[in-house]
């Protein structure tokens, strides 16, 4: 399956900032381990809009990683934020399961 990965990224501080991202790399290594094809929305936006000049970075980083989550199959989601929260819903909507816990992801 391809599933998408996620969790808060937004915070105070850089270094806050990359131990989120951090922890939802590590969760895709994990289901990457198990077979799966994992994917992180925010791998998909930050390259672009550290190059872009866009007024709403928030929209910007939003929309990619609502398009990048809407062509999984299914989502882990390690953690609340608002984002995160949008990418789970979306999923939802789309009647595709949101699993928890990297122990609940079936394995292929």
């Amino acid at each position: 399956m391809i599933i998408g990965v996620a969790g808060p990224y937004s915070a105070p501080s850089v270094a806050q900032r990359q131990a989120n991202l951090d922890a939802m790399n590590a969760a895709a290594a994990r289901l990457l381990e198990n077979g799966h094809v994992p994917v992180v929305g925010m791998n998909a936006a930050i390259p672009v809009l550290a190059l872009a000049e866009v007024p709403d970075h928030y929209k910007a980083v939003m929309d990619i990683s609502l398009a990048v989550i809407s062509a999984c199959d299914a989502l882990l989601f390690i953690g609340e934020s608002p984002g995160a929260n949008k990418e789970r819903d979306l999923i939802i909507a789309q009647g595709k399961p949101v699993y928890l816990r990297i122990e609940d992801v079936p394995r292929p």
